[in-house]
């Protein structure tokens, strides 16, 4: 069998314009004549607006094809280069959707990024797109759409700059002489970030108002707030406005928050029901700590129990003496001896490990030391970490102390209550001067403070001062003493923590029983508490590097072109329009064709 190659003859045509031999087409014109006649960009606008929020350097999404409205849409987060903005650029420019005619489908082939400079509030992109203009015959061009960038303010920055703009108040209030229950809360809000979305927070000697724009929000703080504190609620609303047309109404919703009186480390003498309700525990407890839940700790046993906020709220009772800077007492440790507990079969078992932390101390009060000796023999639920000198405080219920209960005063005549009750261990200071100047290794953070209340803070007296001091000096104390409520905040490292590493690192330290002592490895690192601020030209220097070095990676990740500063500068605004597929158009553009 033989085969044969067949050839194909195609008969050539002379273009009605240049002459040019060429393959016959519908309107007799080579791919040339008809680029340099026809425009593929024409309809596609060359500048477009994009609207940029100076506060949150978010853009505005809404009105897209170059009509803006800013009330429309939503405010969206694209960081430059990448491609969340490039999609928000070209939808802005109009004349890129799909037309309804098949005949004048406009595709877009590309979208390359072009440098500008960091200050000029512009952007360049170059798109190039492909037409169809005859049957079989692609055109392909490239345009430049400049995008002038306008600063704007979003809905949620001007709410927060807007008098009277919230809708939803939270006000959470504790009627208590001190504002320790308030510090923990504010580590809680910070480590949790339930203040997100707040407008501004204000802070009183008695609690705490958290300003949000609309109710929702609100509703999730305060049910963030009822999984951390015992509380109740009352909520009411403000008639601001109405629209009898189309029935909308406006209101102002308040928040009523009340945290129950109860604080940590305070001396409470239980109602009967309550107590039995408990597993039978001791009257005279201790708190031991607050969370949606009230934890209650015996001081002679270790024997614990804790009760809803539901059952508080129903019957409430307040605290004998709470644990204030006046009502404790320094006390100097002078020794210990284990104790075993004996079973009672009416009472919850107590766990081993809380039994075996139980001992019997022997005190002395700090003032007497040298002038009497007056010793105190009483036994202490967490008494394995004290050793002999270390300083504590607790209750002197020998004193003239001021109990509120009358029952429990009753007691109190009759001999029924211990003569002291140690309520935390001091670490680091043996006196009252050493503990004004102690140093720690760690810090916490605090809110933010708006600027109304700095000025409310410069009007209080002195003597308001020193409270909020031995309430923050208090509060520290109750920190460094307890590991488990050390694990619902961030603690921080300072300066001190460093050395104190180093020091650790030459000498080996003996192993201690005191599993309660802030340790190195719970302290956090990244907050900046002596931060002074560079003059202003070294730090715009320094953003110009940084702009400098990253210029063109954001894109090149995101898989987008991007044209450098050289190149920027020869590229035209509107290139001619090249035949897609044609070898004449190739070789024309090659400078490789020549005319005979």
């Amino acid at each position: 069998a033989t085969s044969c190659a067949i050839t194909r003859n195609v008969v050539m045509i002379s273009c009605c314009l240049c002459g040019v031999l060429m393959e016959p087409n519908p309107c007799n014109t080579c791919a040339m004549c008809l680029a340099s006649s026809s425009d593929v960009t024409r309809g596609i606008s060359s500048e477009a607006t994009l609207h940029q929020c100076r506060g949150c350097h978010r853009w505005h999404a809404g009105g897209s094809n170059g009509v803006t409205d800013v009330n429309a849409g939503k405010w969206v987060t694209a960081d430059l280069e990448s491609r969340e903005l490039m999609s928000l650029c070209l939808s802005k420019v109009s004349g890129l959707s799909k037309n309804k005619k098949k005949d004048s489908i406009l595709r877009l082939v590309d979208a390359a990024w072009i440098w500008t400079e960091p200050h000029c509030m512009r952007l360049k992109v170059r798109i190039t797109v492909q037409k169809e203009v005859h049957a079989g015959t692609i055109l392909q061009q490239s345009l430049v759409v400049t995008f002038v960038i306008r600063n704007m303010q979003c809905m949620d920055c001007q709410a927060v700059y807007r008098q009277g703009s919230w809708k939803s108040l939270v006000q959470v209030r504790q009627r208590v002489s001190h504002k320790r229950t308030f510090l923990y809360l504010e580590q809680l809000i910070l480590k949790h970030g339930a203040h997100r979305g707040c407008l501004s927070i204000q802070t009183f000697r008695d609690g705490m108002d958290f300003y949000f724009a609309d109710k929702q929000k609100a509703a999730r703080f305060i049910s963030f707030l009822e999984n951390v504190v015992p509380m109740k609620i009352k909520t009411s609303k403000k008639l601001i406005g109405t629209d009898d047309k189309n029935n909308v109404s406006n209101y102002k919703y308040t928040n009523f928050v009340e945290i129950c009186p109860l604080c940590k480390d305070d001396l409470v003498y239980l109602p009967k029901k309550v107590a039995t309700s408990m597993g039978n525990i001791a009257r005279c407890v201790l708190v031991k700590n607050i969370s949606n839940l009230i934890h209650f700790v015996d001081p002679l046993t270790g024997q614990t129990g804790s009760i809803s906020s539901d059952v508080y709220w129903r019957n409430p009772f307040s605290p004998i003496v709470t644990a204030g800077r006046s009502r404790l007492t320094r006390f100097v440790i002078l020794g210990k001896e284990p104790v075993v507990l004996e079973t009672n079969k009416s009472k919850r078992q107590i766990r081993s490990k809380a039994a075996n932390r139980v001992a019997l101390l022997t005190v002395a009060k700090e003032r007497d030391l040298g002038r009497n000796n007056l010793r105190i023999e009483q036994i202490s639920h967490f008494g394995y970490l004290f050793k002999a000198g270390d300083v504590c405080l607790g209750y002197d219920l020998q004193s003239d102390i001021q109990i509120v209960d009358d029952e429990a005063f009753e007691h109190k005549e009759k001999g029924n209550l211990p003569d002291a009750i140690i309520v935390r261990k001091l670490y680091g200071a043996t006196t009252e001067e050493e503990t004004k100047q102690k140093q720690r290794i760690w810090a916490l953070q605090k809110l933010v403070v708006t600027e109304e209340e700095e000025k409310e803070k410069a009007r209080q007296s002195k003597k308001d001062k020193e409270l909020n001091d031995m309430d923050e000096e208090d509060f520290f104390q109750e920190v460094e003493a307890d590991k488990e409520m050390r694990s619902n905040m961030f603690l921080y490292k300072t300066e001190l923590a460093k050395k104190q590493r180093e020091a650790e690192e030459e000498e080996e330290e003996e192993e201690e029983d005191d599993d309660q002592r802030v340790q190195l490895d719970e302290l956090l690192d990244g907050l900046v508490l002596d931060y002074e601020p560079k003059d202003d030209a070294m730090q715009d220097g320094e953003e110009e590097e940084d702009d400098n070095i990253a210029v063109g990676d954001r894109a090149n990740k995101d898989g987008i072109n991007y044209i450098g500063r050289e190149d920027a500068r020869a590229i035209a605004s509107k290139e001619v329009a090249m035949p897609v597929g044609s070898t004449f158009g190739e070789e024309f553009f090659a400078k490789g064709f020549k005319f005979t």
